[in-house]
């Protein structure tokens, strides 16, 4: 048994060699064509494609002209909308004038005819209680017109803010006017503030606008003296193609 063992073994061995051998000059065969194969490029496959610079540059300039035209539109808008805000607020302050002057011509003319007295405590209480109602009446009243704000109607109500309903309504007269026309000094004062800040804000817009309205002219006068042509590409070929043979050496 030993001995069919051994010679089945001693005869499959060269069998095993041969068709190895063979398996690997197959192989070796096939490498040689693979290697020796040659490389070429295709004729008809461009390259990627290269802007010319000077139709690049065109490009740009007309971006370029459109961004500043579209700049200097929004720019003319909004030096429109702070000229708008400007006259608002100078009307704004020729009422606040008109109300100041009239208040202080007011007090003028009450100053001239009544001299303020200290109160006097010998009337009646009927007499006060009087009084006390028609400055509470005046009081409203000028409050309604716009005259008073909310908190000197309650300080006049309160006695506060050297308000005393025993004074006679002539001195009391006097004495709302001379407030009146102190707290339309502070509203004029307070317009001219807000008109002098939309004047500036105007200027500066104004400023702005024309800045870029001179540069978008200047850019669109260099686009047009430019004529530059219309874009084209440039497209890089490769040469033909160039057989290169490889020699393979096998052994």
């Amino acid at each position: 048994m030993e001995r069919a063992v051994l010679y089945q073994f001693l005869i499959g061995v060269p069998r095993a060699v041969v068709i190895w051998s063979a398996l690997l000059v197959l192989a070796l065969g096939m490498l040689t064509v693979l290697v020796a194969r040659p490389g070429r490029a295709t004729d008809d496959e461009p390259a990627e494609p290269v802007e010319d610079p000077a139709v690049t540059a065109a490009a740009d300039l007309c971006r370029y002209v459109d961004e500043v035209a579209v700049a200097a539109a929004g720019a003319a808008r909004t030096a429109q909308r702070r000229r708008d805000a400007w006259r608002a607020a100078h009307e704004e302050l020729e009422h606040a004038w008109i109300g100041y002057d009239a208040a202080e011509r007011a007090a003028r003319r009450l100053d001239a005819t009544v001299v303020l007295s200290v109160p006097d405590a010998m009337h009646t209480p009927a007499e006060h209680a009087a009084r006390e109602r028609w400055l509470h009446r005046t009081a409203m009243l000028a409050h309604w017109r716009g005259e008073l704000t909310a908190r000197q109607l309650s300080d006049v109500f309160a006695r506060r803010a050297a308000w005393d309903p025993r004074w006679h309504p002539a001195e009391q007269e006097i004495f709302l006017a001379r407030l009146v026309r102190d707290g339309r000094l502070t509203v004029y004062r307070a317009a001219g503030v807000r008109e002098r800040e939309a004047w500036r804000a105007a200027g500066l817009a104004a400023e702005a606008a024309r800045t870029l309205a001179v540069e978008a002219a200047a850019a669109a006068e260099q686009l047009r003296a430019g004529e530059q042509p219309a874009r084209r590409r440039v497209v890089l070929r490769r040469p033909a193609a160039i057989l290169r043979w490889r020699t393979a050496r096998v052994g």
